[in-house]
């Protein structure tokens, strides 16, 4: 068994090009993503972006479970109550190297095609959103839980979320809220749904591939081989719940005031199994963090990509430098009560200096602001 926390292969195909296929190996972990894992990942996408016979890259998760569950949270808390109150050293090194990455694969100058099957949250979803053709299945299974450990939607969350339908992208956010692959397309995270089971066919035809001569047209062949196995696996692509609660979440989110949007959520009465749930996640999460996607949501509506990433760093690097991130992580990971103690009750008594706080530099300069240049 190879214990690299991330595998690559070189694999051939057709007119002397190969494809770069890269598996995140940490099965028991679902994949969640370490500094290391990032670092080699990182390194190999600028090493294959810059090498001429590197037709496409093609991204995958170790084990029939999970893509990428997320970051290492557990390696994030720990940093955070290492110096409570202060620079979190690991953990803000860890997220500014994440984001130079998903940075890197919105904008690679290669297609990238992300395999997301099962499990497919936090950094999981970052990678996948960043990439150019994004594959769902039947067993995919995403959410945005952030709310639960006093985090919020990082990894370009800012971006993606803005520009879903309507105010769907709020909703999922603040309510850690459950999608299925069909779900994925319709908000715009992924683009296509291929039955599982024919993963390695597609492997297969990808390496049989006479690629085009004019590299820009590579993207296209992608396309058109994927659009055969999707039509394949119609009859396995499940119903969705997004789009069909999609009247539903504009109701609930068209308020006066956040505190409105909050309450209507909150206090929703009915018998819909995924909008109760929904509600729940809402209810039981940290007021902190609620207030930190509202205001991380409006702040980045007209950045940029890069501006989006600089922004989320900063949002990230003061939200573990303060106790209720480690708190919610205690509850939820590692003491496992299910019982966070959160500093504020409700919404409104998050005060507005705090808030304001989180959208302040805590350092000289954004260790991103040269992000565009890697």
């Amino acid at each position: 068994m190879n214990e690299a926390a991330v595998l690559f292969e070189e694999r051939a195909s057709g007119a002397g090009k190969r494809i770069g296929i890269a598996t995140l190996n940490s099965e028991k972990t679902l994949n969640a993503l370490t500094f290391d894992m990032v670092q080699l990942l990182l390194d190999k996408l600028r090493q294959w972006q810059s090498d001429d016979t590197i037709a496409c890259v093609f991204i995958q998760g170790a084990g029939p479970k999970a893509l990428c569950a997320g970051g290492d949270v557990q390696q994030l808390y720990r940093s955070a109550i290492e110096q409570p109150g202060g620079p979190c050293e690991d953990a803000e090194a860890f997220f500014e190297l994440e984001y130079r990455m998903n940075y890197l694969l919105h904008t690679y100058a290669k297609p990238i095609i992300c395999w997301g099957h099962g499990i497919v949250m936090g950094g999981g979803l970052g990678i996948l959103a960043g990439c150019s053709h994004r594959i769902v299945t039947e067993k995919t299974r995403m959410a945005m839980p952030e709310v639960t450990i006093a985090l919020f939607p990082d990894v370009g969350g800012s971006w993606f979320l803005n520009r879903m339908p309507g105010r769907v992208g709020l909703f999922l956010a603040l309510t850690a809220a459950a999608m299925n692959g069909p779900d994925c397309i319709y908000t715009g995270i992924a683009d296509r749904f291929i039955a599982s089971t024919l993963q390695q066919e597609v492997l297969s035809e990808l390496g049989e591939l006479q690629w085009n001569t004019d590299s820009e047209m590579h993207g296209q062949q992608i396309t058109h081989l994927l659009r055969k196995f999707e039509q394949r696996s119609a009859e396995q692509k499940p119903a969705g719940n997004v789009a069909a609660h999609y009247d539903v979440i504009q109701d609930l989110t068209d308020q006066d005031s956040f505190y409105d949007i909050v309450d209507a959520i909150t206090s929703v009465e009915t018998e819909d199994t995924w909008l109760q749930r929904a509600s729940s996640g809402l209810a039981q999460g940290s007021p902190i963090s609620a207030s930190n996607i509202y205001q991380a949501l409006q702040e980045t509506l007209h950045m940029s990509l890069a501006e989006v990433f600089q922004f989320e760093l900063m949002l990230a690097t003061n939200v573990v430098r303060h106790p209720e991130f480690a708190e919610g992580v205690r509850a939820l990971l590692i003491d496992k009560d299910k019982n966070p103690r959160w500093q504020y009750a409700s919404v409104r008594d998050v005060p507005r200096q705090l808030m304001a706080s989180m959208i302040t530099l805590p350092w000289p300069e954004n260790p991103l602001a040269n992000i565009t240049a890697q």
